[in-house]
């Protein structure tokens, strides 16, 4: 049987360890969904190859021998690369919890468009604004409610009115006029997250 080709644009969700001369990546591509790829790791570290890493957003080209189920990367075309978020043990922490978390909940056709916005926004915010805890609460929020749950409906009202108003703030303003409390933004991606695992089938780990 052929191998099949595949293009497409991608964003690098995992990072596994190098394994037999590849390095294996979990990638979502907005056209298609969650891939597998492997990358062949270069002999010598001055081959001018360029490797993939966590949160690149990248033009791939990928071959397949066993239809579709694991892709090989023939040639990759960096189109954004955040290297800004590894700097920060906050950003990096939560870019991951992100990523994995898109890793996680394959994504159906009609939102992928949506996803890709998130994530790419988010990524970039990531490495920029020097709040990731607001970046990720916000990402959480909007990933759950494109996702069809009723965070609005549901469980924003079951918030104290000061939440609730901590919570707009937090999900309107731009990030250069956030001055919420890291205390407070922990308070409210902790609640989030609690109704998150009662309510939604969503996996945070």
């Amino acid at each position: 049987m052929p191998s099949k080709l595949l293009q497409t644009d991608a964003f690098i969700l995992l990072k596994r360890p190098p394994a037999d001369s590849y390095q294996a990546f979990t990638v979502f591509a907005p056209d298609i969904g969650n891939l597998q790829v492997l990358q062949r790791l270069p002999k010598k570290s001055s081959s001018g190859q360029t490797l993939l890493d966590l949160f690149d957003e990248a033009a791939l080209q990928l071959e397949s021998s066993n239809q579709g189920r694991t892709w090989f990367l023939r040639e990759v075309r960096l189109i954004n690369r955040p290297a800004a978020i590894g700097r920060s043990y906050d950003a990096l922490r939560f870019a991951s919890a992100l990523a994995a978390l898109v890793a996680r909940h394959p994504a159906p056709a009609e939102g992928r468009a949506q996803l890709s916005a998130l994530l790419r926004t988010a990524f970039a915010a990531f490495a920029t604004a020097g709040r990731p805890d607001i970046v990720y609460l916000k990402s959480l929020y909007c990933f759950a409610r494109d996702e069809g749950h009723p965070v609005r409906e549901q469980w924003f009202p079951t918030l104290s009115p000061s939440d609730r108003a901590s919570l707009t703030t937090l999900l309107n303003r731009p990030l250069a006029e956030q001055t919420a409390a890291p205390a407070e933004v922990a308070r409210l991606l902790g609640r989030l997250e609690t109704y998150l695992r009662s309510h939604t089938e969503i996996l945070l780990e």
